[in-house]
């Protein structure tokens, strides 16, 4: 989803009035050259934090609740708009933020930037969130593997990352659904559908829905230029009418969910420039945007303890700072101008 159609999307009706102001709660964490994060609070009470993992970051967290947009009342509570981004690309497989955000809507972020000598160097990357969405909580924690990639879990340690992306392309529209009687617009009779037309200008990127291996990449009649991606041993995706394809891309390549494979064209037998996708499941066409999408592979077994250890600070945090905000909007209702932030109870991870 790109960040103009979210930074669009709206959730403030015609007779809203904005009551209550966002807020970015400072739990400044520096854990530079040590093997524990300290945490400071705004009554300057500090506490160690152990970790397995030490990194030389600075923590922040905030708490905001949507009245007009994700992205203005994000950018008001002093979110940066890589962050908002990063924060939809997490939940993207859970929520439609395009239509279905509402007002009361809110969310919760605990976001790090690396520090060197005391110096920010980096931007801001998501550790724990949780989006409650229509009144449906999601949640989800960064957690570093021991080759060093991040990932986002849910607290259980299922992947929030699905095995297949929904759309290969950046679309417009959907010109053609997948419709098994479709009358073809070239052939001028009832012949099926067996995919999904995204609408794209020519040179569009189009990116393959899940890790795979090629298995086919050049001209195949009708489809004009195609490339066929290989699942695992159940699911294999066609991509077709494109214009090119990746330079260097070859027969027998291992691809990654997200990898640029060719563009947009027009090859073949099409009325204009578009792409056409399909899903199989053992073979069979199936629709993608109703096909059930499984999930990508959970936490093993053997890292499970680990994913415990390096998460629970960070979910404790999470939701510290869910009930902070809580108390301080309580607090203000009752008495506003006078509330003041709740002293930190020392707790401690071991």
């Amino acid at each position: 989803m790109s960040a103009k159609s979210i930074e669009s999307t709206s959730t403030k009706p015609n007779n809203y009035q904005k009551t209550q102001k966002n807020i970015l709660l400072d739990l400044s964490l520096d854990n530079s050259g040590s093997n524990q994060i300290i945490h400071t609070t705004d009554d300057k009470t500090f506490r160690p934090v152990l970790i397995n993992r030490p990194q030389t970051t600075k923590i922040n967290t905030a708490h905001v609740s949507i009245e007009t947009s994700l992205f203005l009342d994000g950018l008001e509570a002093g979110l940066s708009k890589d962050l908002i981004l990063q924060l939809t690309d997490i939940f993207a497989w859970d929520i439609d933020f395009a239509n279905n955000l509402r007002p009361g809507d809110q969310f919760t972020v605990v976001y790090g930037k690396k520090m060197i000598d005391g110096k920010e160097i980096d931007s801001d990357e998501i550790i724990a969130a949780e989006f409650i969405n229509q009144g449906s909580s999601h949640v989800a924690v960064r957690y570093i593997n021991e080759s060093g990639i991040a990932s986002y879990y849910t607290p259980d340690g299922q992947s929030m990352q699905r095995a297949f992306l929904t759309t290969p392309v950046d679309f417009i529209k959907i010109s053609s659904p997948f419709d098994m009687h479709r009358k073809h617009p070239i052939l001028n009779r009832i012949r099926a559908h067996k995919g999904i037309d995204y609408a794209a200008r020519t040179g569009t990127p189009v990116k393959t829905t899940g890790d795979g291996t090629v298995t086919f990449s050049g001209r195949k009649g009708a489809y004009g230029q195609v490339v066929i991606i290989q699942h695992n041993d159940r699911y294999e995706t066609l991509y077709a009418h494109m214009s090119g394809f990746k330079k260097g891309l070859q027969v027998g390549d291992h691809v990654k969910q997200g990898d640029v494979i060719g563009y947009v064209g027009q090859t073949g037998l099409a009325t204009g420039p578009h792409l056409h996708y399909e899903f199989h499941v053992d073979g069979i066409y199936r629709d993608p945007e109703t096909v059930k999408i499984p999930h990508s592979m959970p936490i093993s077994n053997a890292l499970l303890d680990d994913f415990k250890s390096q998460t629970q600070p960070f979910f404790a945090q999470l939701n510290q700072v869910k009930s902070q905000s809580l108390l301080a909007k309580t607090q203000s209702a009752i008495a506003p101008g006078i509330a003041q932030p709740p002293a930190v109870q020392p707790s401690r991870f071991d």
